[in-house]
């Protein structure tokens, strides 16, 4: 008897290890998907949970979504390890594939476009009419690395004589919607966005004095060490969750989008080049 307790003890201890050691491998597997709230910060968690769960049942993989504060932590987290997967706009993918730290695996698509505008807005009673009426002003952003609500804007006011640094008081507003609510209560004389982040029933009292040229759409990329089967696993269920209708509203909710398609690196090579004609270096505009 005392022999078969030995031994039993034995094979506990052992299945004890391996429920241990299973436990590190799933969690060494565990997958990052990291966002930036471009609305309410909890309305994107509550959408991107639901979207992995959709990834989840089609695939079987797991994906932790997880919501940082600007596009700078999101970056740095996927440079650092710390996410596998990003939601990030055209700037900061071309900021973090520069550093080696991503590789697009999918884009966004709005109104059937893989490309969108970005838009400066005030009060219909402000007063601003032009670029140059803004000098002097409290200009509301989203996020410094917001290529619709601060990259190119930045750029389209330095070309119009605007200096940012000296000739603007800048304010984060957190969010798209927050630069409009900010604009339209009077706490910024103008903002940026992407177009049209104005609720219909505010268009008449926040208006629109300059659109954007075309800027490709925010992207959703991987980690350049991301295993390529996993990573082709999840886009294709992203396309297909995208494709489907029943989910229309997830997307719209989540992040705005109107669908997902494949992507590669090539698809930004003409705004990096923008950037180049306009003596941008994307690093610079990073600090």
């Amino acid at each position: 008897m005392k022999r078969r307790s030995m031994i039993f003890s034995l094979v506990t201890i052992v299945l004890l290890l391996l429920v241990s050691v299973a436990s590190v491998a799933a969690q060494d597997e565990e997958i990052i998907w990291a966002f930036v709230p471009s609305a309410d910060s909890e309305v994107v968690m509550t959408g991107a949970s639901q979207l992995t769960d959709l990834i989840l049942e089609q695939t079987g993989i797991y994906i932790e979504p997880v919501v940082a504060t600007d596009f700078s932590g999101v970056i740095e987290a996927m440079c650092n390890g710390e996410a596998h997967m990003g939601a990030l706009n055209t700037f900061s993918y071309i900021l973090a594939e520069g550093r080696g730290c991503a590789d697009v695996g999918a884009v966004s698509t709005r109104f059937g476009s893989a490309y969108y505008s970005g838009q400066i807005i005030t009060r219909a009673d402000s007063g601003i009419e032009t670029l140059a009426d803004l000098a002097g002003t409290t200009f509301c952003r989203p996020d410094p690395l917001s290529t619709s609500g601060w990259i190119v804007p930045s750029i389209t006011l330095q070309a119009n004589g605007i200096n940012p640094d000296t000739d603007l008081e800048v304010m984060d507003a957190g969010g798209h919607d927050s630069v409009v609510t900010a604009v339209q209560n009077g706490d910024c004389d103008a903002g940026a966005t992407f177009a049209d982040a104005r609720p219909e029933e505010v268009r008449d009292e926040v208006i629109v004095i300059q659109e954007s040229a075309p800027i490709p759409n925010d992207t959703i990329s991987f980690a350049s060490d991301f295993d390529e089967g996993t990573r082709q696993q999840i886009v294709d269920a992203l396309v297909a969750i995208a494709a489907d209708e029943a989910n229309a509203d997830l997307l719209s909710e989540t992040y705005n989008w109107g669908g997902i398609i494949a992507g590669e690196d090539a698809f930004f090579d003409d705004f990096r080049q923008q950037l180049d004609a306009a003596g941008i270096a994307i690093e610079d505009l990073n600090n």
